[in-house]
Formats: structure tokens, sequence, C-alpha cells
């Protein structure tokens, strides 16, 4: 599979846009990151819709997960 170089910095300007616009989460995301995340933790997420609904999923770190997390951190870093 091959990585189109544009796509990447079209989504790099977007990214950028999200982060302006909700400047809390990486403060969140790292603090989370350099305290919380291990094997064994629990991460849920919880998304309540404008009309009222609520979603809610959690799912226990194992060892393999910390390996994907360690490479998306590390592409995200590039990214900055």
């Amino acid at each position: 599979m091959s990585v189109n170089p544009m796509k990447i910095f079209q989504l790099k300007g977007l990214w950028d846009r999200f982060i302006s616009n909700h400047p809390k989460l990486p403060r969140f995301a790292q603090a989370v990151a350099q305290n919380a995340v291990r094997e064994g933790t629990v991460i849920e997420i919880s998304v309540a819709t404008s009309d009222g609904q609520d979603y809610v999923s959690n799912f226990r770190i194992t060892q393999e997960d910390m390996e994907l997390l360690r490479e998306a951190m590390e592409i995200m870093r590039e990214m900055q």
C-alpha cells in the first residue's frame, strides 16, 4: 500500500485546525500518555450527541496495544 504525500500534508492541515479548535485536547492526551497509558489501564470513551443520545465504550490496554500506541504517538510527534 502506498501513501500519497499530498494526503498526509492535507491531514496535517486538518489536524492543526482541529487542535486549534480544541486546545485542551493535546495537553490532556499528553498527561494521560505520560502518566496513565500502560498495560492494564482501562480507557473509556463517552460521546453525548446534541439530540441527547449517549454512547459509551471501554477497553483494557494490552501489551500489543502499547506497541501500536507508541508508534501512533511517534507519528503524531512528527506531525507537530
